[in-house]
């Protein structure tokens, strides 16, 4: 299963069930290159296409019309996940359908970011005796959600991978400097040798996020093992070309409310 809980290399059990602390404050940057997004008119014009089913590339937003290259991978959109975009959006919906249509679309793309793991080919004997050629996950996998709205992700993974471990990453924004900082994160030691599914459902200036891709940097995992989840995303591939980029919908206004009416802090 993509879910397994065994790490890539041969741990012991005394060490795989030891999660490894890391704090740190985030330094600060001088860099002042700001991530292109596309226009408004841009992105509504490609959706258009997209729901008609006239846009390449499977149906995503084609890199070369946003600039974003190809590791931006957005899922087909259709008339059930724009649904499920505009109730999220509409200020007069109530959190009961706030929270389960968000729900919905967050396990649209933790099914989708599954099918990014690599995985090797099997057979197997059926009930019947017959053989049957199919597939097999690799095992070393592991989700980090980003507090505190990435832990809306956590059930959703679970609902898939009932077995797998997820780390936390805590981040916040200096009052002073506004800048991003690391307060607290904790992964399994051996998170250098597994593949990331990093989740954080709404990205907006995607500075939490490029911070907590520093964090893991850090800790030995190569940018190419991370898969963002998001059901929502502006660029942020720029900074970290490797990475995949998977979501919903990439649109120049982020519904910010999205963690606050989740969790009913309103």
């Amino acid at each position: 299963m993509p879910c397994h809980n065994q790490s890539l290399n041969n741990v012991t059990t005394g060490q795989e069930h030891n999660l490894t602390k890391h704090v740190r404050f985030a330094a600060s940057s001088n860099s002042s290159s700001v991530p292109v997004a596309p226009s408004s008119e841009a992105v509504d014009d490609v959706n258009k296409q997209r729901l008609n089913g006239n846009c390449p590339n499977g149906g995503g937003l084609g890199p070369d019309v946003l600039n974003l290259g190809p590791q931006l991978k957005l899922l087909p959109l259709n008339s059930q996940i724009l649904e499920l975009q505009t109730i999220i959006r509409d200020k007069t919906t109530s959190r009961g359908d706030f929270v389960f249509c968000a729900d919905r679309l967050i396990r649209l793309v933790v099914e989708e970011g599954l099918n990014q793991l690599p995985y090797s080919e099997c057979t197997v004997t059926t009930p019947t005796g017959h053989m049957y050629e199919g597939v097999k996950f690799e095992r070393g996998n592991c989700g980090v959600s980003i507090m505190r709205s990435g832990e809306a992700m956590e059930q959703g993974l679970r609902d898939c991978c009932r077995s797998i471990r997820i780390g936390k990453i805590l981040i916040q924004s200096d009052e002073e400097t506004q800048e991003a900082k690391v307060y607290y994160a904790k992964f399994p030691p051996d998170i250098n040798r597994r593949k990331v599914l990093l989740m954080y459902p709404i990205l907006s200036t995607g500075n939490t996020v490029i911070e907590a891709v520093q964090v893991l940097i850090e800790h030995g995992l190569q940018p190419k093992h991370i898969i963002l989840l998001s059901t929502r995303a502006k660029a942020i591939l720029q900074e970290f070309p490797e990475i995949t980029l998977l979501t919903t919908e990439l649109h120049p206004v982020a519904p910010t409310h999205f963690g606050q009416k989740y969790f009913g802090t309103e």
